[in-house]
């Protein structure tokens, strides 16, 4: 997997377990301030896609993770 990858995975399992936590109708709802972290992930998104710069994908670079599949054979 690419850091590409592993940031649109952590994202949407952020996403995913903080709806799960903070919405009502959830069978494993534990309250709804969980939403202000699906808030917070949404941003960092936002500001990733504006900026060009995502912590997460620089962390995952210091730990040897793949940039892209270029050159890849």
């Amino acid at each position: 997997m690419t850091v590409d990858n592993f940031v649109h995975v952590f994202a949407g399992i952020f996403i995913l377990l903080s709806l799960a936590l903070g919405v009502q109708a959830s069978p494993i709802f534990h309250s709804s301030y969980w939403l202000w972290f699906t808030t917070f992930v949404g941003a960092n998104l936002l500001q990733s896609g504006l900026t060009g710069w995502c912590l997460l994908a620089s962390i995952l670079k210091k730990l040897g993770v793949k940039e892209s599949l270029a050159g890849a054979s």
